[in-house]
């Protein structure tokens, strides 16, 4: 079973993840990224489906636009996870 993060993992974790919260509403951290166009955006979106389908682990998001909004938790333990900061750091990457 997948092990929820401990509140100073998360701490850590999370210093780590500048533009990314906890979310306010679930056991979950979030982010928002804003691009030129729709087709950035959608650009965006592909390349974050190829990393998490290799990695079996998918986010809740959502695209307005040239808006993606991103949520990381890992249903199987119920919170926050070295997956979703995993998965976190490698979308950060893509937009460094």
């Amino acid at each position: 079973m997948i092990a929820k993060l401990t509140e100073t993992e998360r701490r850590d974790a999370l210093a780590g993840l500048p533009g990314w919260q906890t979310a306010e509403w679930k056991d979950a951290i979030q982010r928002s990224f804003r691009f030129k166009n729709f087709i950035e955006a959608w650009g965006f979106m592909s390349k974050v489906a190829l990393l998490a389908e290799a990695q079996d682990h998918h986010p809740e998001w959502s695209n307005v636009y040239n808006r993606v909004e991103i949520t990381l938790i890992t249903h199987d333990c119920k919170g926050l996870s070295a997956r979703d900061v995993r998965l976190a750091q490698d979308i950060d990457k893509l937009v460094a």
